[in-house]
């Protein structure tokens, strides 16, 4: 008895958190596919053909906040769908993941570009644009981190997978601020009115640290290790 009760109390803490953990991911799905269903009933809501900023809106979104939330979810073992995969089949669901969405997400940056005179001069565009910036940085990176075996002769592998972690979170942080500033914008304010509009906003928030928690410790841990070696 004595021993069922220490192993008990042993097991607890580990369970809690746990689940703690899992509940954290199946909230920060459903905060995703809130935010995420919004944002494209709000971009269908003047019918075909989309406009330059509409087709932003679901590129950029379905990009950044489903597709890289999902790719940087997919490393976590509390996540659902991806939760019973080996950790090579991960790697591989997590590269397909990042890489898809980065590329919508360009895709919708660019068109946005090109359709306006000026661009980056006010707080969506200049977070939009760091988020743009670590993409990129992250998409080539994490080739490196891929094959950072093969990559070892040139750059020690740690190194390429603590950057790409650290690049990940800023363009995911950074492309969370962004939209959370074109939520704030007047003309979808007057559409989805102030309190739903500020709802989002602190939905967007919310799921943006639940995803980027792992990541950070990880980076913290990687780089800890590396340094302390």
């Amino acid at each position: 008895m004595t021993v069922d009760i220490e192993s008990s109390k042993a097991e607890g803490a580990p369970y809690v958190l746990k689940i703690f953990q899992a509940t954290l991911n199946i909230l920060a799905h459903l905060l995703i596919g809130l935010v995420v269903g919004i944002c494209l009933i709000f971009s269908f809501s003047n019918g075909l053909p989309l406009g330059s900023t509409a087709q932003h809106i679901v590129l950029c979104v379905i990009g950044y906040q489903l597709l890289m939330a999902e790719a940087i979810l997919s490393l976590s073992a509390d996540n659902g769908w991806s939760g019973v995969l080996r950790f090579r089949d991960k790697r591989r669901a997590h590269t397909i993941l990042q890489v898809i969405g980065s590329a919508l997400a360009l895709a919708g940056s660019f068109i946005k570009m090109l359709d306006k005179t000026q661009n980056f001069n006010t707080l969506h565009g200049q977070f939009g644009l760091i988020a743009v910036v670590f993409t990129s940085v992250s998409l080539v990176n994490g080739l490196t981190s891929l094959y950072a075996f093969e990559w070892r002769r040139f750059c020690p592998g740690n190194i390429s997978k603590i950057t790409h972690i650290c690049f990940g979170i800023v363009a995911f942080a950074a492309a969370s601020i962004s939209l959370c500033y074109g939520f704030d914008k007047g003309f979808f304010r007057t559409w989805a009115t102030e309190n739903f509009t500020n709802a989002l906003i602190g939905c967007t928030a919310a799921f943006t640290v639940i995803i980027i928690i792992n990541p950070t410790i990880n980076f913290f841990k990687k780089t800890y290790n590396l340094v302390s070696n």
